[in-house]
């Protein structure tokens, strides 16, 4: 589980704002959340990723996409 968050955080900044976008972002940030918190033990990781799987799609993905190009990596609740 960590490879994975390992790759999500070693994409480039192009792609991770492409998953970024809407409904994209509920699925690929709400599960990179809920694997970050159950393979490094952040219980308001995984609970933030399961809140992002469903409300991501409707604004909080404007949260992930100012973090990615302001701090290169989604920050939010991750």
């Amino acid at each position: 589980m960590k490879g994975l968050v390992k790759w999500f955080d070693e994409c480039p900044i192009w792609l991770k704002v492409i998953f970024a976008l809407p409904v994209l972002d509920s699925f690929f940030w709400g599960i990179y959340r809920i694997v970050k918190g159950a393979a490094y033990g952040k219980i308001w990781t995984l609970i933030g990723g399961i809140f992002w799987l469903i409300l991501g799609w409707a604004i909080l993905w404007i949260i992930d996409i100012i973090s990615i190009i302001g701090w290169k990596n989604v920050k939010v609740l991750a």
